[in-house]
């Protein structure tokens, strides 16, 4: 029918892109709606998917996103990477949380297989943690739940990834066009 956006974006997207960029630079694909977030959880083929629920605050710069990025250089990772973005998408946000059913935490990941979700990393196990401690709690659920071959790119690409450092009370607002 129409591709409508029912809720604009929260902050700049000029200001967020790095942030994007980030997950991108390691092999994530973005969804952007409601409809990509379902092919990508509906897909049932035995494989895994890694979703990340990115956001503008603090802990996503200081340990999220280093953190994830880390991970993904080990041996055995996810076969997909995917992200949403608090704030941004909010229409392909919320219809990720409804398909995680656990309460909304941002950031915050979850390893998807066949539609249901077999693990989960609330934003309490990434705040205050480093982006090292991150990775080794996620690199255990990658060997134990996953089997594609890692990394998610050379570490020569890996080490060229700039991380943006900044907390969401610094972020502009969004107002529009």
């Amino acid at each position: 029918m129409f591709n409508v956006i029912s809720r604009p974006p929260m902050y700049d997207p000029d200001a967020v892109q790095p942030m994007r960029d980030e997950l991108v630079a390691v092999g994530f694909r973005e969804l952007r709606t409601p409809e990509e977030v379902n092919e990508v959880v509906n897909t049932h083929d035995d494989k895994t998917t890694l979703v990340m629920i990115n956001s503008v605050c603090g802990c996503a710069a200081g340990g999220a996103r280093p953190g994830v990025s880390l991970a993904l250089q080990n041996s055995i990772i996810p076969d997909r990477l995917t992200t949403v973005f608090a704030g941004m998408e909010r229409d392909a946000v919320d219809q990720m949380r409804a398909h995680i059913k656990l309460p909304p935490s941002s950031p915050s990941m979850a390893i998807i297989k066949n539609g249901q979700v077999v693990y989960f990393m609330p934003r309490y196990e990434i705040e205050g943690y480093s982006p090292e401690q991150i990775a080794a709690k996620l690199v255990n659920k990658f060997n134990e739940l996953c089997s594609a071959p890692g990394p998610s790119v050379p570490k020569e690409q890996y080490d060229q990834v700039i991380y943006a450092k900044s907390c969401g009370s610094k972020i502009p607002m969004y107002k529009g066009n």
